[in-house]
């Protein structure tokens, strides 16, 4: 059953109602929007007679508590016509009002289209004092039977939000809240709240010394700091080695190009005003930032010749790509204007498609083991039949809709249709991973492509002796490296596994005169391949403990004159402390927890 068909979403949908009724209640003259359902709760858009605070919100949610109290029930009212539907709005559901407050209401009758039915939906109780409390919301439902079902919610913030979404509109004040069908539910949700602001990748990436970002660089433009592009080299180092085992072959291609190659792919009608402004030279050739990579290793497989014997040709690169986002869609990692993709191509013959999609979900899946992320489902995006903006013929689509099928069929993958989250030139696979936190996340995508081989009439030679065109793979285990290492920031709270840490020991002399020692033996532990830092600082022992525990170091390693002249350290991790031990025992230790 989908989030829409399911009670929640019209439990959600029943409080967005609950809460405009107490807004209206308190607060003469506010003048209602629109209320929706959204993914983790509700809001409603309003605009009020004067602005209000955060803490007001405490206020609305006792009064939707005594209108909730009431049971009021919810019924569905049909209006006879647009002119009933109006006098419905101008008489009914603006507290005597009038106009000037159904202001937005009457816009949205006027959006909809003629011959669609307008509804109304009515909540109408009177309390213990006589007084009688009415609401009613031009609104298409659904909705639950009376508000005495909506127990377990909490509003959560306020925030600005231009009415229907146009920035030349009037800003209105956005109320957002959250409700649960069981007390249990809600108090999770909140509990995770709380453990994903200590959690979070942006305030943990300037803690840990991973990334910044730069007002005077530019918003959605990450720095990378030592630790970070340490962390990011570690990811690049691991999925390389696994895609040379895999057959792949590593390309590079330059972060602009000519606007002729995306005009030949086709994706200048589509990502336009994606791309960042075009430039031109003094040959008055057009050059723009690149937002995607493929183009350019279809170019590197079309400037030879193919034999069906060469085919699959596997082309990777980890390309840095930049795609114009509004500021208001920024968010740390999670969304910035220049990323780089761990992008590959596939070019393949018909007869290998099914063997190289599996192989790729193959190497996805080996991917989110090595990064511990466990919990995933598997959506497959096909076309809408109703949308206009997919290319290529009907029998290619179908050719690679069944593919896809097929190859998760035979990995005994459950899997999710998905209509209408197709690309414009293919069908697709997402793996959609849930975090600790139980927050869902899309990463790794594989797309079949028919569309850009015949765009770019790519060709091999069969062994028929007659060119045939091969089918295109696009893939992408991470997504893209700033993405999954905000992920996975969050995922561990900072705290990385022994393999992924930036930075895996650190040594901590006792004193001056320990620092040679320290030195000799972090040049010691980098032999053996291990990241290590020396912390010789003129502090306390006890404060470089404190401060290397909340860099979430995995180890620390004491060093003082009797650890010196018997060999051993003093070995912490990040939760405990395992006394002394001998450095060869150490190393083994550690060897084997990263072979682990």
């Amino acid at each position: 059953m989908s989030y829409e068909d399911s009670r929640l979403y019209r439990l959600r949908h029943s409080a967005a109602h609950l809460m405009a009724q107490a807004v209206a209640e308190l607060y003469p003259g506010a003048k209602l929007s629109i209320g929706p359902p959204i993914e983790n709760g509700f809001y409603y858009d309003i605009e009020f007679p004067a602005s209000i605070k955060e803490e007001e919100l405490e206020r609305i949610e006792q009064k939707m508590k005594e209108l909730a109290k009431l049971k009021q029930p919810i019924v569905r009212r049909l209006a006879a016509d647009r002119d009933e539907a109006r006098r419905i709005i101008l008489e009914e559901t603006t507290n005597g009002e009038g106009a000037e407050n159904a202001v937005y209401k009457l816009e949205l009758l006027d959006a909809i289209p003629g011959g669609e039915e307008v509804s109304f939906y009515e909540q109408r109780a009177t309390d213990k004092q006589g007084q009688e409390h009415v609401f009613i919301d031009l609104c298409r439902g659904p909705h639950l039977e009376n508000t005495g079902e909506i127990q377990h919610f909490k509003l959560m913030n306020i925030a600005g939000a231009y009415w229907r979404g146009d920035v030349r509109n009037k800003m209105l004040t956005r109320l957002y809240g959250t409700a649960f069908e069981t007390k249990e539910e809600l108090e999770t949700y909140l509990h995770n709240l709380e453990e994903a602001k200590k959690r979070d990748h942006r305030v943990l990436g300037r803690e840990l010394g991973l990334f910044m970002f730069s007002p005077r660089v530019g918003p959605g433009l990450a720095l990378w700091l030592p630790k970070g592009a340490t962390l990011r080299n570690v990811l690049c180092d691991f999925l390389q080695a696994e895609q040379l085992k895999r057959g792949y072959q590593p390309v590079v291609t330059p972060n602009i190009a000519s606007i002729r190659l995306y005009e030949k792919s086709g994706h200048i009608l589509t990502y336009r005003d994606k791309m960042f402004p075009f430039m031109e030279d003094e040959e008055k050739e057009t050059f723009v930032l690149k937002p995607m990579n493929c183009p350019f290793h279809i170019e590197i497989y079309a400037s030879s010749l193919r034999s069906y014997r060469e085919l699959p040709v596997r082309y990777a690169e980890f390309g840095t790509v930049y795609r114009y986002e509004q500021s208001g869609e920024l968010a740390g990692m999670l969304r910035v204007r220049g990323f780089t993709q761990d992008d590959a191509h596939l070019f393949v013959r018909p007869d290998q498609l099914l063997d190289e999609f599996k192989g790729v979900v193959d190497l996805m899946l080996t991917v989110l083991k090595k990064l511990g992320l466990s919990e995933y489902r598997v959506r497959v995006g096909t076309r809408d039949p109703g949308e206009t903006k997919y290319v290529g013929h009907d029998e290619n689509w179908e050719l690679s809709e069944s593919a896809i099928k097929q190859a998760c069929e035979q990995l005994g993958l459950e899997y999710e249709l998905s209509p209408g989250d197709a690309a414009f030139y293919g069908p697709k696979l997402d793996l959609i991973i849930k975090d600790a936190l139980g927050r869902e996340w899309q990463m790794g995508t594989v797309q079949v492509d028919y569309n850009l081989p015949e765009r770019f009439e790519l060709e091999y030679i069969g062994e028929d002796s007659k060119p045939h065109r091969p089918i295109m793979i696009h893939r992408a285990p991470f997504g893209s490296l700033e993405r999954m290492i905000g992920l996975l920031t969050e995922q561990y709270a900072g705290a990385f596994p022994l393999w992924m840490a930036p930075v895996q020991v650190a040594v901590l002399p006792i004193a001056d005169r320990h620092n040679d020692a320290a030195e000799a033996l972090a040049a010691r532990l980098r032999g053996q391949g291990l990241r290590v830092e020396v912390d010789d600082r003129r502090e306390t022992l006890g404060k470089k403990i404190r401060e290397n525990q909340r860099q979430k170091l995995p180890y620390m390693l004491v060093l003082g004159d009797r650890d010196i002249e018997a060999g051993t350290v003093g070995v912490r991790s990040r939760t405990e402390d395992l006394g002394a031990m001998a450095v060869d025992e150490f190393v083994v230790k550690v060897t084997a927890e990263l072979a682990g």
